[in-house]
């Protein structure tokens, strides 16, 4: 009688192993196996199986596992999906760009927009791949101020304003001050990530003007992002003055503002601006810092840093700084289109990467451990049989012949990997993750609690991942023939859904969120 019950526990006990191990084998919707996964917050190394469930990241593990969707990982990297803090481009193919050099949150922090609710609903329409948010825009609240028009969340709004001087030029009345403070606010009760703050593109507001929004962001608990007043290699109005007047308010407020693409706002002068910066972090100032690793920026032709007496002196500049398209323009083509089409898009050389001087300056903002990496990624672009340059908003994958952007908007991840990790060995690729990872995400999980929950590679993490091969990721894009996507990502996947899987874009993926703070009720 013992025997037979004994015999009946042992078959009932193997019949719930069979069924426990069946229940495992389905408890996965996504598995990635035996790649070597890198998590830049533990310092993870190894080796290991990852399990997906529900978009999030539910096993870590040295053993078999087994799920509905298998991707081998066989001698690559699986690392949390890079984010983006500085992402200009808002179109689908944009971020599908994004999307093929392992970006897998893509935010317009910078600029910004205004009204932040009519951007997110206009974005959650799109079908995104990846992620997405924005900040209140402070040059939006002054567009709309100055010219007494409604702020609309579109790039044709800023655009458009480039021909009016006032908003650009003029300081605010205390009547204008605060109307510019509600629209702001208003971003911010939407849901903004913080406030972006072009100050490069508007630099004769007041200081007055300035500290107010810094007072604004330590109130409300939230960043700044600022392409600071100046830039200039001269004193007085130079960049030095400018970052210096960005340390100040965040010394003086307490607010964190966040200090974007250094290597760019610092022309040649990063040997000054960036000890300032590194001294100002080590006494406790709440100030973080961006960089691409270009030695071109990409702005409005007609911007004010382009105008005024003696601008070509303080910019080292000539006609041959610009880029429209594929082309060097001359000075007749850069004196017509400042004056008949300053809101068109062009790219601005400014350090030679080809002269060792000038890459050791590049290098400088890249390296330093205090320097996150953000693209400035830019719109996707055609020129018309008149000349005029249109912002690509269609469908189409591959992106279409004649499609032209800063070659950043396709190559900011994949150049770190290639060049600083791969090729000359300058970063480790910890650090490089590091660097596209985590602190970007740390750099708002304090107010944007989405926030906490990437970057990561980590049970309970949101499963954000690119998988990638170290030997081949490589930026392809060129100045010269700018439209070829990066190569080398096998698979990405954005809340647990892939994106890119066998380094080909899924056309159909939409699995994209809006990062987002809380909506305040009324």
């Amino acid at each position: 009688m013992k025997l037979k019950m004994l015999s009946k526990f042992v078959t009932a006990a193997t019949l719930y192993l069979c069924v426990s191990s069946l229940v495992t084998a389905a408890d996965y919707d996504v598995v990635i196996l035996n790649g070597r996964v890198m998590d830049p917050e533990t310092k993870l190394d190894a080796v290991r199986n990852v399990g997906i469930k529900d978009g999030i990241i539910t096993a870590i593990t040295e053993h078999s596992i087994k799920g509905t969707k298998t991707i081998d990982a066989t001698g690559q990297i699986v690392a949390p999906g890079f984010i983006d803090l500085h992402a200009h481009g808002q179109n689908i193919g944009d971020y599908r760009m994004q999307a093929m050099q392992g970006v897998t949150t893509m935010l317009e922090l910078e600029s910004g927009v205004l009204p932040i609710s009519d951007w997110y609903s206009d974005q959650g329409a799109k079908g995104l791949p990846l992620n997405y948010g924005a900040a209140a825009g402070w040059t939006y609240a002054r567009i709309a101020t100055f010219s007494d028009t409604k702020p609309e969340a579109t790039a044709d709004y800023f655009q458009n304003a480039q021909s009016r001087d006032d908003w650009k030029m003029d300081i605010a009345s205390p009547e204008q001050l605060d109307e510019i403070i509600k629209f702001i606010e208003q971003g911010l009760d939407e849901g903004g990530l913080g406030i972006g703050i072009n100050a490069g593109y508007a630099p004769g507001h007041g200081q007055k003007e300035f500290y107010a929004l810094a007072e604004l962001a330590a109130e409300r608990n939230v960043a700044t992002y600022t392409h600071v007043r100046y830039a200039s290699n001269e004193e007085p109005q130079s960049s030095f003055e400018a970052v210096k007047e960005l340390i100040g308010n965040a010394a003086i407020t307490g607010a964190h503002m966040h200090l974007c693409h250094i290597n760019s706002t610092s022309l040649k002068d990063i040997y000054t601006i960036l000890p300032m910066v590194e001294t100002a972090k080590d006494q406790g100032i709440n100030v973080t810092v961006g960089a691409y690793p270009y030695g071109a920026a990409s702005t409005v032709v007609g911007a004010a840093m382009f105008q005024g007496e003696g601008w070509r002196e303080r910019m080292g500049s000539t006609a041959e700084n610009f880029q429209l398209g594929v082309e060097r323009m001359t000075e007749e083509q850069l004196a017509d289109y400042q004056k008949n089409s300053p809101g068109t898009f062009i790219v601005w050389h400014f350090l030679d990467e080809q002269n060792p001087e000038d890459l050791a300056r590049l290098d400088a903002s890249i390296l330093s451990p205090d320097v996150m990496i953000e693209s400035d990624e830019m719109f996707w672009m055609h020129m018309d049989e008149q000349g005029h340059v249109h912002n690509y908003d269609g469908d189409e994958w591959p992106l279409p012949e004649g499609m032209f952007s800063h070659p950043r908007s396709n190559g900011t991840f994949a150049k770190i990997l290639r060049s600083y990790v791969r090729e000359r060995k300058l970063m480790s690729m910890q650090d490089a993750l590091r660097k596209m990872t985590l602190m970007p995400a740390q750099t708002l999980e304090k107010f944007v609690p989405q926030m906490k929950k990437k970057g990561r590679i980590q049970e309970g993490m949101d499963a954000d991942i690119v998988v990638f091969n170290p030997d081949t990721i490589s930026d392809v894009g060129t100045y010269e023939k700018p439209n070829q996507p990066a190569v080398g990502v096998q698979a990405l996947l954005v809340n647990g859904q892939l994106v890119v899987s066998e380094g080909e874009l899924i056309k159909s993926a939409a699995p994209g969120l809006p990062i987002r703070r809380a909506i305040k009720k009324n």
